[in-house]
């Protein structure tokens, strides 16, 4: 029968050298240390959301065209713009609209166009931005207005 003692292994009989465990055990925590000091001073907090709400770009009868808030999302106010319009129309709530039209003087954003002719088509973009600044397009389609100094 074989004798059973409790005395240590020598070096050779060890299964893992104390200084590599060492050097695994500082090295945990030294990530979980990094891991923790970047949360604590804020650099996950630098990513930018994207800002989303529902607007809708319908042609009117008339040969207009209106740019509706539908739902707010996390939207502060929309942008509504054209091309080759005098300007933009910002919308402060929903339900709030902005009409686009082809000449004329009655809309919200009027589009010029030295192209003769009855009609244009135009890139209507309705542009979401957050409480923060943030800038996010939200929709983006083309319409055929008539021209409403020839009405």
């Amino acid at each position: 029968m074989k004798k059973i003692t409790l005395e240590i292994p020598d070096r050779d009989e060890r299964g893992v050298s104390p200084v590599i465990g060492v050097i695994l055990m500082v090295a945990i925590t030294v990530i979980l240390a990094a891991v923790i000091a970047s949360f604590v001073l804020g650099f996950g907090d630098s990513v930018n959301e994207t800002v989303q709400a529902g607007a809708d770009v319908s042609v009117n009868d008339d040969g207009t065209a209106t740019a509706t808030w539908i739902s707010e999302g996390t939207a502060a106010e929309l942008e509504v713009a054209a091309e080759n319009a005098d300007g933009n129309a910002t919308l402060d709530q929903v339900g709030d609209s902005a009409t686009i039209q082809y000449g004329g003087t009655n809309g919200d954003i009027t589009v010029n166009s030295t192209e003769a002719g009855n009609e244009i088509t135009v890139q209507v973009t309705v542009t979401g931005i957050g409480s923060q600044g943030t800038r996010t397009v939200i929709t983006q389609e083309e319409v055929t207005l008539e021209n409403q100094s020839s009405a």
